[in-house]
């Protein structure tokens, strides 16, 4: 393995591979400095105020003189917004025709298809999560024994639900969760449990979305029931009439043409777009021929590579919504005195991430090649089949809860830094970028994309043995943070608004 990677011609930085001492030779210059492995190294003069280039694209400008062999980080590269010309539908190149891949899940009425069987506590309000939390616990591995064909009883609780304006993004965006979750296709049942005077009514969510109670759909509010304790009971009735309805539930043949996988990265590092990112892509390509759909999130985390996704929009109108994502994120920062570059974290940095620029360039590798067929709202539900997009923080929980409320019934999801995360009724399969990391967390990890680097594989082939995790997974085959029992705390609603 060579001491240092160039990803472009153009670039006037390489990434070390390991940490170089000084006067180590990198390509025709040597470093100047110690040099961490993941940081970059200017192979080149770079004068103050010139583009600093990596992936082929900017990355930051220096802001000072920058001698060639100098190791390039915040120290000496700073973040500028650019400004683009965009493109629209100028890289749009053919989806290979599908060959037939299945896996063995859940058909749901109306055509869904559930990758997990669970049933659902879903609140309203923060005032009834204690009540739904205890309705859930009382389903234990004794309780559930009888019902072998159910994955389990979750609670869905968050810290929203009242002291919010009764419409606008935030109203708006918290009922689209709750709908979401309502009518994934991995819940064969619900409850939603509310306290009776916040400002998220359920009976609003039921009229505005036509749900309709039934024996696998039941609400019920605190107030109305006359109490804790009593709530909590009645709960515990409902859920255990729905129960054997749930269990009747059996896996079958299905085409991978049903599957919807959330795009997610976190704890990045430099090799997140050298590694991991890229093979998540190359198994979205695959996945995307054969009929299915990837859903890439976390606008923040592609600002300043949002110009290569436009060129893949399959039309002018797909390519402007993501294009008003970015102007909707650039105004909402700087009117909460925030920067886009408040992200990479302190974590990301030290892994070798300088700007949110390079981060992106790296996050934006897990959507692949295909065109860019739909662009949503934050846990809009996901109509289109295809690579899609959808508005959300890079803040991962929330991240991803409004991809499985848009439909999602897969997450994977990569990192380089480290990650605890799973989810919930959806399965997080983890992709380490680095072979280290890998090694020191290995029952959280369930894929190793560090033998890219080393030469062990390569893009294509870790794309397919991700490709090949997902139909496992979605068939029954229970991922690594699944195992341990992850996705109970994970469910958290983007709060966007006041607070009042």
């Amino acid at each position: 393995m060579a001491d240092v990677i160039r990803l472009s011609p153009d670039d006037n930085v390489v990434t070390a591979t390991r940490a170089l001492e000084v006067g180590t030779t990198v390509e025709t210059t040597t470093a100047a400095a110690l040099i961490p492995s993941g940081h970059k190294v200017a192979t080149a003069a770079i004068a103050t105020g010139d583009a600093i280039r990596k992936y082929g694209q900017i990355i930051g400008y220096a802001s000072e003189e920058i001698a060639p062999g100098a190791h390039v980080h915040t120290q000496n590269c700073a973040f500028a917004a650019t400004d683009h010309a965009y493109e629209f539908g100028t890289d749009l190149r053919p989806v290979p025709p599908a060959t037939g891949d299945t896996f063995m899940g859940y058909r749901r009425d109306g055509g869904a298809v559930g990758t997990r069987n669970y049933v659902a506590v879903v609140t309203s309000v923060n005032c009834s999560a204690t009540a739904a939390r205890r309705i859930a616990d009382a389903f234990g591995p004794e309780e559930l024994a009888a019902y072998p064909n159910v994955d389990g009883v979750v609670a869905f609780v968050h810290g929203t639900g009242c002291g919010m304006a009764g419409d606008g993004d935030g109203f708006e965006a918290l009922q689209r969760v709750m709908w979401g979750y309502a009518k994934h296709p991995n819940h064969a049942a619900v409850l939603m449990v509310g306290l009776g005077c916040e400002m998220n009514q359920i009976d609003w969510l039921l009229e505005a979305y036509g749900l309709k109670q039934g024996p696998t759909f039941q609400t019920m509010n605190i107030q109305n029931v006359a109490g804790l304790r009593r709530t909590i009971e009645v709960g515990i009735e409902k859920v255990r009439a729905m129960l054997p309805i749930a269990n009747k539930a059996v896996r079958e043949r299905c085409p991978a043409s049903a599957l919807t996988v959330a795009l997610q990265c976190g704890g990045s590092d430099a090799w997140s777009g050298i590694t991991a990112n890229p093979a998540l892509g190359h198994a979205c390509d695959l996945l995307v021929a054969q009929g299915g759909t990837g859903v890439l999130a976390e606008t923040p985390e592609i600002y300043g590579a949002e110009h290569l996704l436009t060129r893949r929009a399959a039309s002018r109108e797909v390519g402007d919504r993501l294009v008003g994502l970015i102007h909707w994120w650039e105004d909402y920062t700087s009117r909460n005195r925030g920067s886009m570059d408040n992200n990479p974290s302190p974590g990301n940095k030290k892994g070798g991430l300088t700007t949110i620029l390079e981060k992106s360039l790296g996050a934006a590798a897990k959507g692949g090649t295909t065109p860019l067929t739909g662009v949503y709202k934050y846990a809009e539900p996901v109509r289109a089949k295809g690579f899609t997009f959808m508005d959300s923080p890079g803040y991962d929980p929330a991240s991803v809860t409004g991809q499985i409320a848009g439909g999602c019934n897969l997450v994977c999801f990569t990192t380089g830094r480290g990650s605890a995360f799973g989810s919930k009724p959806a399965p997080t399969i983890k992709v380490a970028t680095n072979q280290a990391l890998f090694d020191r967390m290995p029952e959280d990890m369930d894929v190793n994309a560090g033998d890219i680097l080393t030469g062990g594989s390569t893009v294509e082939a870790k794309g397919r043995e991700i490709y090949e995790m997902f139909l496992r997974v979605a068939s029954g085959e229970m991922s690594k943070s699944e195992a341990q029992g992850l996705g109970d705390y994970e469910f958290v609603p983007w709060q966007i608004g006041a607070v009042m």
